[in-house]
């Protein structure tokens, strides 16, 4: 990347005005306003999620900001907002969760966000569209259960970074472009003629990317200041590295936190890597399958369950599984393809969710085993350390969804004991066809995890977590402007196939 990064950078002058935790640590609206007062904030941001899983803003100047706010919330249009309801009911509320607040390391003008939660100005009923209400109404169904009182999540979101990205779509003509200085297509370009320089080489093999240190990594410096940027937000980063795909493809991982919380975090995350990559010129994406014969971007996602401070999955059964472990492992096999109508829910899901470049497409689970969509980590026989690593996600997911269906298909598996089956510790990439028969697989399109979630969505609406409108709401919506909006276009590849016909 030429001179480094955190050498030029002004994250130290950023970092200074950020309090030793940002974000999630317990305050009030008084705290938040004395937030604002001792960092001399001049704007407040209020953020929330679309219903496909953007981020939305809006933000209101600092002396707007008072006590009220936090209980009666502010109105804007929801009609404009996808997948929301019609422009006859447009007014909503949306209301700030003071425990949220973190100042943006990224706005010129001093500025505090906080994530909102929506309502109906005139019932004052959370609004069941929400995302994030959704995943909220998950944890109190856990709770009401029996089963658990708390839900830890861990994500490994994977990521490209690109320097150069070029796409469109026109009734005559489809294209896109991606470019990245490590990409293994650009050994024998001609950088010199071009103005940039001479080419070092150090272009990363397709599949061969999977920790080497600079300058074959060329993107450790700013994963550095991603990771740090992140840690001034308040967030706990684990580690940074980069991953097996050419072309810059990364990965940071944050320690995990209760349901809710880490689906907030999963936003302010995308927002740290999207932001610091945009201030040197970078572009990232977290489209699960941007090159071809290259491994695609995942979210491996860990998931456990507690109850008055104990862990429910360590036992004396399998890889030291309890019981109840076991049965989630289960509920998680057995719904597989219709959560993943929620945790991998682009068309472009599917093709990373192919054999040959290690994606989880076996139904099946196993200890220490990465072939299998369900696997259980072994690096610690410690009780609080037994979780299950559900390896099927992707980062397009909507997280608030995504998790929320995760828990809901584990608490279906202990509630109705639904038994996971044998392991499978072996490589199931090698087995033989008639082996391979008897392993079921991830759905093969978007279309037919839809279709699976049609057929199967009973679990999800219990304790009202998901609605039946919210299912028929994503299932309208997904198939309407992403399988079908694809299905009727020609592609590029076919012009090379058919042309000529």
């Amino acid at each position: 990347m030429g001179q480094s990064i955190l050498s030029t950078c002004t994250f130290h002058e950023i970092s200074v005005a950020f309090p030793e935790k940002g974000f999630f640590v317990t305050k009030t609206p008084n705290e938040v306003l004395a937030l604002c007062r001792e960092n001399d904030v001049k704007a407040v941001d209020l953020r929330f999620m679309d219903f496909p899983g953007l981020w939305q803003h809006f933000t209101i100047p600092v002396d707007k900001l008072s006590d009220s706010i936090f209980e009666d919330g502010l109105g804007f249009d929801g009609s404009s907002i996808r997948g929301w309801q019609a422009i006859n009911e447009s007014d909503m509320l949306v209301v700030p969760e003071a425990d949220t607040a973190f100042l943006d390391p990224f706005t010129e003008m001093p500025t505090v966000v906080m994530i909102c939660n929506i309502q109906d100005p005139i019932t004052r009923e959370d609004y069941s569209r929400d995302p994030r209400n959704v995943a909220r109404k998950s944890v109190h169904y856990l709770k009401s259960s029996g089963c658990a009182d708390t839900c830890f999540v861990g994500p490994e979101a994977e990521f490209f970074i690109f320097d150069d990205v070029r796409f469109d779509q026109t009734p005559n003509s489809g294209h896109y472009f991606v470019d990245s200085i490590e990409g293994q297509w650009n050994r024998g370009k001609d950088t010199q003629a071009a103005g940039q320089g001479p080419n070092l080489g150090y272009k990363l093999r397709h599949k061969e990317g999977y920790f080497p240190v600079p300058p074959a990594d060329q993107m450790m410096d700013l994963r550095n200041e991603m990771m740090q940027t992140m840690i001034g937000m308040g967030l706990e980063v684990e580690c940074q590295h980069h991953e097996v795909g050419t072309a810059g493809q990364s990965e940071i991982d944050l320690h995990y936190n209760d349901l809710v919380s880490m689906a907030d975090h999963m936003m302010m995350y995308k927002y740290a890597i999207k932001n610091t990559a945009a201030k040197y010129g970078k572009t990232v994406t977290f489209m699960p399958k941007p090159i071809f014969e290259d491994n695609g971007s995942g979210m491996h996602t860990h998931m456990s369950l507690w109850k008055n401070g104990e862990p429910l999955f360590a036992g004396s059964g399998y890889a030291g599984f309890s019981e109840t472990g076991l049965y989630a492992i289960g509920g998680l096999l057995h719904h597989a393809a219709s959560i993943l109508a929620f945790t991998n829910p682009t068309t472009n899901s599917y093709k990373r969710l192919v054999p040959g470049y290690e994606a989880p497409v076996n139904l099946a689970y196993s200890q220490r085993n990465r072939s299998a969509a369900c696997r259980i980590p072994m690096y610690s026989s410690s009780p609080k350390a037994k979780r299950i690593e559900f390896r099927c996600p992707d980062p397009s997911c909507n997280p608030y969804f995504a998790f929320s269906a995760m828990l809901m298909a584990m608490l279906d598996g202990i509630q109705n004991k639904i038994d996971p089956g044998e392991p499978l510790d072996r490589d199931i990439y090698d087995l033989t066809p008639e082996e391979a028969a008897n392993v079921p697989t991830t759905p093969g399109s978007l279309q037919d995890a839809l279709t699976a979630l049609s057929d199967d969505y009973e679990f999800l609406l219990r304790g009202d977590v998901f609605t039946k409108d919210v299912i028929d709401t994503w299932i309208e919506y997904k198939m309407t402007n992403e399988v079908d909006a694809l299905r009727l276009r020609p592609h590029p590849y076919e012009f090379c196939l058919y042309y000529d016909i």
